[in-house]
């Protein structure tokens, strides 16, 4: 198959741009041959007649070279308008006036319905739109320039060369018969390659013409759809209805016819109403009132078209012969029981064997004149005698179809052929002396290449004609998304038929492209309004139409509410694209940089400028500042505001001041304001060997509070005593301030800690401290005051428990001892009996082999065990009824 990039130019016979023309264009620029050389006279003679031939072919080379550039330029315009890539705004104009001129005639002048008309849209659209119209048997983009076909069963557009090809290699391949004697007899159809819709080998297309078929090579009008010629359609509608297109040539199906008919329901009752002949058939809802096949009742369902359905009511028929009744549905009254007739035929001698018919039973069938099996002679006998044999011979005609029976006339099928006769086998290769009606089929194997031009035949005894090959080609169709599942076939593949959705973004706008199409086809444009919620703070976003990637960015005012409560006027900022630095750390010195990166984030809005008037924070004046800054401010002069101490002013710079309270003076002092630095010289009270640290202040000096470090008694813990406390105590209470409150950490003299708190002087020496006084044994305790130990005065003795008790224990190590030494004694005999058995095993084994084990009863076992019980209750026993009696 040719590439379509080649079969495109032969639809119309078009020449490329410097095909033709510039080949004339060179052979009128090329200079005139050079003369034969002869005498001066002669070539001076010829000096004029060479420039003037020089100057008519100057003009001529001129001539043809505006022809080649208008020629060239016309070529470029046609091919521009031709291309189905052109997306611009003046073509999507273009063509959309295109399409309301197409559909003029059926909308405005005809009334006819627009919604209708959604399927023939699309195909125009289709028409319209870049590469939506491709061509499914070489998988390209069907131009505007190029012959094409359309089928008239699925509307798809081939290529016309395309379309030739396909049909001739169908039919090639199809017209292969199975045997010699359909070779020629069949005219064998060509299907469409994406409905299948089968074609007669005359309707194979040879011209190429408009959709209407009315203009066979419909000139390129940019102004018509393309491959249309611009008349009005007047193709039969289907269903036919008697009436025909009103729109412009067009591709895809007609729509509904929509003249206008007067026309009545169904059941004919209603008036008769002016309705679209597409719809003309309609219903009025009445009650049928038709009667039914059973010719007893009317039909109750409501005005529809064609037959009534069966009658839905069950009653009493009787059968054909009359003999039986039983209840069956109404619309079915005619049922045969399941007894013989049983009627005595005219001849008296036989009853009718028919079951369950009508009218009368007819002759007998045995009456009249009866042929003999073989129908050579013919008797007229009683109809109780049957008919002889004629003793001639059969003569007819065996199976085979070539031999005669030769047995005498006789009842029954004829036998089978048993004639031998010399017989060829089905591929000609061999012969065989065999009974007649056996086939004869050797055992050679076919080894032509079947009609896929792969495999061989392999079939045992192949008359030549072999079957089509049975294994499944498999092999990738153009799509590269399935594969083929046809049967192994020579040249190409079928296309493949699946049709792939391609969408816009909101998937309102669909077109229907080949399948392996869809990644290299533009998504269709769509002229629904982007329907994405905003990605900044707007509720709603500007009209823009569906697209894919992301939304344009918001240019409306940003209207958001700062935080003075201003709002931001400035556009949105929610979306800004960001430079990016720093984020990517390269690996070593010879990664090249990396390109910043630019995020799309969301800015801060940018500070208020609305003027505030602000009072500076010293209150002395008030200038107008913008919002973002306006705050209070220092107007760079002395506060002034009387201190405290009631004697100097602050001499800070302009600064905040708190007001304590609504009634306090403007004048007066803060908390922020400065303190007076001067010393406070007032006399401090008696005791106190410090000084007031305040600055000049009015009124008393506040109390000594400054801390005294000191150490406690015990000279552990540093303690913090505020001044005016320890010089104010006496002797009881400076002892109770030095003290930390804590056990005193000086060790006894017997070991113990001293158990007073915190205290001046040496511990007293009475400790107090329990302690655990054990016997020697360690068995008995006691618990005694330290002190009591310590002067000797306590002692615990081991009681008469405690000395039996190490008795006992002694006696157990004695009794140990001895075990021992019985178990070592025990322990060496073993050893030596064991020494003295390996000496004697050779004898003992040679006696063990003579003894012969006898083994124990269970009684032998057990009977000790169970005698002596028995023996003892028997002794009890008697013993009580010796006493009892007594």
């Amino acid at each position: 198959m040719e590439a379509p990039w080649r079969q495109g130019g032969r639809g119309r016979g078009r020449a490329r741009p410097g095909d033709g023309l510039a080949t004339r264009a060179g052979a009128a620029a090329r200079p005139p041959a050079p003369r034969a050389r002869g005498g001066a006279c002669v070539a001076a003679a010829g000096i004029s007649d060479e420039g003037a031939s020089e100057l008519s072919s100057q003009k001529k080379f001129d001539e043809i070279k505006k022809a080649n550039q208008a020629a060239a330029k016309k070529l470029v315009e046609d091919q521009f308008s031709s291309s189905s890539e052109d997306d611009d705004e003046d073509a999507e104009v273009k063509q959309g006036k295109i399409l309301a001129k197409t559909f003029t005639i059926y909308t405005s002048q005809t009334d006819g319905d627009a919604s209708e008309l959604e399927r023939t849209r699309q195909y125009m659209n289709e028409a319209f739109q870049s590469g939506a119209m491709t061509c499914l048997i070489c998988i390209a983009s069907v131009k505007r320039n190029q012959a094409v076909w359309s089928c008239c069963g699925c509307f798809c557009i081939f290529h016309l060369v395309c379309i030739q090809k396909w049909a001739k290699d169908s039919l090639f391949l199809v017209s292969s018969p199975l045997t010699d004697d359909d070779f020629g007899k069949k005219d064998y159809p060509w299907p469409c390659p994406k409905c299948r819709f089968e074609y007669k080998r005359s309707e194979t297309p040879s011209r190429y013409y408009c959709y209407c078929g009315k203009v066979e090579n419909p000139t390129l009008d940019p102004w018509l759809v393309p491959h249309s010629c611009g008349q009005i359609c007047e193709r039969e509608f289907k269903p036919s209805c008697g009436h025909k297109c009103l729109l412009l040539c067009h591709p895809g199906p007609c729509p509904p016819c929509p003249k206008m008919v007067t026309t009545t329901c169904h059941c004919k009752k209603a008036k008769p109403v002016p309705r679209r002949c597409s719809a003309k058939e309609w219903s009025c809802r009445l009650p049928c009132g038709r009667t039914l096949l059973c010719g007893q009742h009317t039909c109750e369902n409501s005005c529809h078209a064609g037959d009534c359905q069966p009658c839905p009511r069950v009653s009493k028929q009787r059968c054909i012969c009359g003999r039986q009744t039983a209840e069956r549905l109404c619309a079915s009254p005619q049922w045969q029981c399941d007894q013989v007739c049983g009627k005595p035929l005219p001849c008296g001698n036989h009853t009718c064997e028919q079951v369950c018919h009508s009218g009368p039973c007819g002759d007998c069938p045995r009456s009249g004149k009866r042929s003999c099996p073989c129908e050579k002679s013919k008797f007229t006998l009683p109809c109780t005698e049957d008919v002889p044999t004629c003793g001639d011979s059969c003569d007819k005609v065996l199976e085979c179809g070539i031999h005669k029976c030769s047995q005498r006339c006789h009842r029954g099928p004829c036998e089978i052929c048993r004639q031998e006769v010399e017989k060829q086998c089905r591929c000609g290769k061999h012969t065989k002396r065999m009974p007649c009606h056996k086939p004869y089929l050797c055992e050679t194997k076919c080894t032509k290449i079947r009609d896929c031009q792969k495999h061989q035949c392999r079939r045992k005894c192949c008359s030549g004609n072999c079957p089509p090959c049975d294994q499944v080609c498999g092999r990738t169709l153009g799509c590269r998304n399935h594969k083929c599942p046809s049967g192994c076939h020579r040249g190409s593949c079928n296309p493949c038929p699946e049709t792939v959705d391609v969408k816009c973004n909101c998937g309102k706008t669909v077109i229907k492209v080949p399948c392996g199409r869809e990644r290299t086809i533009k998504p269709p444009k769509c002229k629904q309004l982007c329907s994405r919620p905003p990605t900044c703070h707007h509720s709603t976003q500007e009209k823009h139409y569906c697209h894919f990637g992301r939304c344009p960015p918001c240019r409306q005012s940003c209207q958001k509410t700062l935080a003075c409560g201003h709002l931001c006027p400035v556009s949105c900022h929610d979306q800004a694209l960001v430079k990016q630095t720093g984020l990517h750390q390269s690996a070593g010195p010879w990664e090249q940089p990396s390109e910043p990166a630019f995020i799309q984030t969301a800015l801060p809005c940018p500070p208020c400028e609305v003027p505030i008037p602000v009072e500076c924070l010293g209150q002395h004046e008030i200038s107008p500042l913008p919002c973002h800054s306006a705050n209070p401010y220092s107007c760079k002069r002395f506060c002034g505001r009387l201190l405290d101490c009631q004697n100097h002013t602050c001499m800070k710079e302009c600064h905040h001041v708190t007001k304590l309270n609504s009634s306090a003076d403007g004048k007066k002092a803060g908390l922020e304001c400065s303190r007076c630095e001067e010393e406070c010289t007032k006399p401090r009270p008696s005791g106190c060997p410090h000084r007031c640290i305040l600055p000049c202040h009015p009124g008393d000096c506040p109390s000594c509070l400054q801390m005294l470090k000191i150490k406690c008694h015990c000279k552990l813990s540093i303690l913090y005593i505020e001044c005016l406390k320890l010089t104010c105590a006496d002797l009881k209470e400076k002892e109770l301030l030095i003290s930390c409150k804590n056990q005193c950490p000086k060790e006894l003299p017997c070991g113990h800690r001293c158990k007073e708190i915190c205290h001046s002087g040496s511990c007293p020496l009475n400790c107090s401290q329990k302690v655990k006084l054990r016997c020697l044994c360690k068995r008995l305790k006691k618990e005694i005051q330290c002190s009591k130990i310590q002067e000797g005065q306590v002692s615990l003795e081991c009681d008469a428990l405690c000395k039996e008790m190490k008795r006992k224990a002694a006696e157990i190590k004695d009794a140990e001892a001895k075990a021992a030494i019985e178990e070592e004694k025990r322990r060496q005999q073993a050893e030596l009996e064991a020494f003295e058995n390996r000496l004697k095993g050779r004898r003992k084994n040679k006696r063990r082999k003579d003894e012969v084990e006898v083994e124990q009863s269970s009684w032998q076992k057990y009977k000790n065990l169970i005698m002596l019980p028995m023996f003892g209750v028997a002794v009890v026993m008697v013993a009580w009824l010796m006493v009892y009696n007594d």
